[in-house]
């Protein structure tokens, strides 16, 4: 009877904090392209439902997309399949859509991928365009099949810093933590 009750505590101190915080889906696990297709449409829908303007459902679809992709492609937690796997939540507090990816990431990957944040994030509109141009150009895959264009690209079309935390699990792997918002007041009004 205690285990249960427990249990029951538990799940009741979820769903609070998942309504206090906004979120509307939250998935953990591996990240396939048929999941990635589930996520992007149940968004689509939510977001049709609110009447939310196309052009903010354009970029949080944009957004849920590419996270997901990188989620698939660069988590040094991969399942048998091949597919990375990992944390994945989308909700909307106020104004403001957010995505928070979170997935393991090899000591020796971590510094690279901090190092491309911190360009991304010091980078103004121009630049970023021009590192997206760049990249397009000469921009070689990397051994998981990534180009690099992902975090430019979000950050293009967010126009938000990207933020970011490496948590160490043990002495060769961090768990990290993309939260990316796109504010949705501010795309209406650029479409209108």
């Amino acid at each position: 009877m205690n285990i249960t009750f427990n249990f029951i505590k538990s799940v009741s101190n979820i769903y609070d904090e998942m309504m206090e915080n906004g979120f509307s889906l939250v998935y953990l696990g591996e990240f396939s392209h048929q999941i990635t297709k589930m996520f992007t449409s149940m968004a689509e829908s939510d977001m049709e439902k609110q009447s939310e303007e196309r052009s903010v459902q354009r970029k949080v679809y944009h957004v849920m997309v590419e996270t997901l992709q990188n989620m698939n492609k660069h988590s040094d937690e991969v399942r048998e399949r091949d597919i990375g796997s990992g944390l994945f939540i989308i909700g909307k507090k106020d104004e403001t859509y957010y995505i928070i990816t979170s997935n393991v990431v090899a000591k020796k990957h971590k510094d690279a991928l901090e190092n491309n944040l911190i360009t991304v994030n010091n980078a103004s509109k121009e630049e970023l365009k021009e590192m997206y141009k760049k990249q397009i150009k000469e921009g070689k895959l990397s051994d998981k099949g990534g180009a690099g264009l992902g975090l430019i690209d979000i950050a293009r079309k967010t126009g938000e810093t990207l933020n970011y935390q490496f948590l160490q699990l043990d002495d060769e792997n961090y768990f990290f933590i993309l939260k990316v918002e796109i504010n949705a007041k501010k795309f209406a009004k650029e479409a209108n």
